[in-house]
């Protein structure tokens, strides 16, 4: 008996579910509980990144009732606590990391996603406290596979150095987006996560048009295990040796004009279901 192969998936989404600028009808309909809102999003959204778990981790029982409001394909996205991370030594979050990955992050079950660890934007590239940062992150916890990705906000973090260790660790790098931090397209693991902070408010779907219709391209050749060939690449020759394996991707609409991050991503949905 042949066993077919996983294909791989694409989640969109945004950073969170809750956000005034998102009810009376932006996003959810006027009227609508905010105990609802998760549910409404499940199924307007393929994925969302949970940003509130950067600041106070959930007691258990919470994990699993996110778990139990959205479709059985909806995948989540979980940004770490910042005790991990916005620390002068990464290694000395050694504790924390394994406190948070013990908090119930895995009682989402098959909705859990990519675990994403921000870097503060003042922390430079040190290869060998990152080293020992990558060391402490579990490739599985409970019996449960982990995926991890770092969010680094400093320059210094666009350089080969850093791209082949994080390579070495199977450590996704974030694809961002953004005006103010490094944007670094170059994949450093088996699935690809982008973080679009872009929007702003004169389009009503936060991206113009062709710009999302740039977005889903770039989607679709991540997905097919290649590289865009518009998004510059710090370390080409390194990426290249990843091969070319179909990757899972998540995208999110994060910042930028906030209010319009899911109609964004609806948008970004949209196009790519019509390819």
């Amino acid at each position: 008996m042949t066993t077919r192969a996983r294909q791989p998936q694409v989640h969109v989404g945004i950073g969170g579910w809750s956000f005034d600028g998102w009810r009376g009808g932006a996003f959810y309909p006027s009227g609508l509980r905010a105990a609802d809102e998760l549910a409404y999003a499940g199924q307007h959204l393929s994925g969302l990144e949970i940003n509130a778990t950067y600041y106070t981790t959930p007691a258990p029982a919470t994990w699993a009732r996110w778990a139990s409001q959205v479709p059985a394909s909806f995948v989540f996205s979980v940004k770490a606590h910042r005790m991990a991370t916005l620390r002068r030594e990464l290694a000395a979050g050694a504790q924390a990391v394994a406190h948070f990955l013990d908090s119930g992050v895995t009682d989402l079950g098959a909705h859990l996603g990519p675990i994403v660890w921000q870097l503060r934007p003042t922390y430079a590239f040190d290869a060998a406290d990152v080293e020992l940062f990558f060391a402490t992150l579990p490739d599985a916890v409970n019996g449960q596979r982990l995926r991890h990705v770092l969010e680094p906000r400093h320059a210094s973090f666009a350089c080969a150095d850093y791209l082949a260790l994080a390579r070495a660790y199977g450590v996704a790098t974030v694809a961002t987006d953004s005006p103010d931090y490094p944007n670094i397209f170059d994949p450093t693991a088996d699935f690809v996560y982008a973080r679009l902070m872009r929007s702003e408010e004169r389009y009503a779907t936060g991206y113009s048009r062709p710009a999302l219709k740039r977005w889903a391209e770039r989607v679709h050749t991540w997905q097919a295990g290649q590289l865009p060939e518009d998004l510059p690449l710090i370390d080409a020759d390194g990426t290249r040796s990843l091969g070319q394996a179909p990757r899972d991707v998540f995208v999110q609409f994060i910042s930028g004009a906030k209010a319009r991050n899911p109609a964004a991503a609806q948008a970004l949905i949209g196009l790519l279901g019509a390819d």
